[in-house]
């Protein structure tokens, strides 16, 4: 059996829904739902059970035999989230509660991290688990912090013999793809477009306030969702790779080339308007994100993440355009 945490999310259902394809185990999905529509992510996928994150502990305890897998996606995800007690709860506190438990049951243990421990990229990408590296990063958020709170004391536990069997952080840069609408402002660039363009046949994109990026200038490492299910389960069939790995395509492409990706999936002419990026956010807004690669493809996985022009294309054509938002 395979525990899901944040099965019902973006990332999450997707995995759990490739999970029931490729027919591996029977899966046990821990998150919340709320009042919303975050239910229609799962709703074609085979569930072993559900359990709420406030459950989780005596569920473990009553069936945690049978978990031969944690897959850890469960997180407080929003960049912009302000109130830090809440995310240490849910990101630093909740996460080493699971790890204790799988390190001390013998079960193997893959999580979520993520590109923003990166923070503005200055001191590079580099998936580098040496302890001096990860101390130069600078997370531009609470949430990146967080990440790269529990990416450190991952480390340091492996490092004196406190891990689970089979450990692997994954660190996230941007996807995209289906069962994201539950996320609303924090969905990814390309079904905000989409849904600009399908409104007024025109796309917003954010003007530069950096002299060394024109408009539409601004670089991001974009990754389709199926590109980041692929790489968990690679990882959940190879027992014995453990480490921090970068999770995106390895190349970073401007927005501009991403609405106008958007466009071509819609058969429509490119027409850009370019906004102010708010004054909120202006400070930390990161201008140019690019995953090195080398350590997965070191560790054997060889598999070609899809081009932007191809995912863009597949999401819009077989998902949003026909408004099936889910996958």
């Amino acid at each position: 059996m395979i525990l899901v945490t944040g099965g019902a999310g973006f990332i999450g259902s997707n995995l759990v829904a490739e999970i029931a394809a490729r027919g591996l185990a029977p899966v046990v999905v821990c998150d919340r739902f709320g009042t919303g529509d975050k239910w229609r992510n799962l709703a074609g996928c085979p569930v072993a059970d559900l359990v709420t994150p406030e459950a989780l502990s005596s569920w473990l305890e009553t069936h945690g035999g049978a978990v031969s897998c944690v897959l850890h996606l469960g997180a407080s995800s929003s960049t912009t989230e302000r109130d830090v007690d809440f995310v240490v709860r849910n990101n630093f506190s909740a996460s080493l509660d699971l790890w204790r438990w799988c390190a001390t049951h013998g079960v193997r243990f893959i999580y979520a991290s993520s590109a923003a421990v990166y923070g503005d990229g200055g001191a590079g990408f580099d998936d580098d688990t040496n302890p001096s590296a990860l101390a130069q990063l600078r997370p531009l958020n609470a949430y990146g912090w967080s990440k790269l709170l529990f990416d450190k004391e991952a480390v340091r536990r492996a490092s004196a013999g406190e891990a689970p069997p089979q450990w692997a952080g994954i660190r996230f840069f941007n996807v995209y793809g289906p069962n994201e609408d539950h996320k609303g402002a924090q969905r990814s660039v390309v079904v905000q477009l989409h849904d600009q363009i399908a409104a007024t046949g025109r796309a917003r994109l954010f003007k530069s306030h950096h002299p060394d990026y024109p408009d539409g200038g601004q670089m991001r490492d974009l990754i389709w969702v199926g590109d980041c299910v692929d790489v968990m389960l690679w990882l959940h069939a190879q027992p014995r790779v453990c480490g921090i790995f970068n999770c995106g395509t390895g190349r970073a492409r401007t927005f501009e080339a991403l609405a106008r990706a958007t466009f071509s999936g819609l058969g429509a002419e490119p027409s850009i308007d370019y906004i102010d990026t708010p004054e909120a956010i202006r400070n930390q807004y990161q201008y140019f994100t690019e995953a090195p690669m080398d350590r997965l493809r070191q560790s054997g996985y060889a598999a070609e993440f899809t081009t932007l022009e191809d995912g863009v294309r597949q999401y819009v054509q077989d998902y949003l355009a026909g408004g099936r938002r889910y996958r």
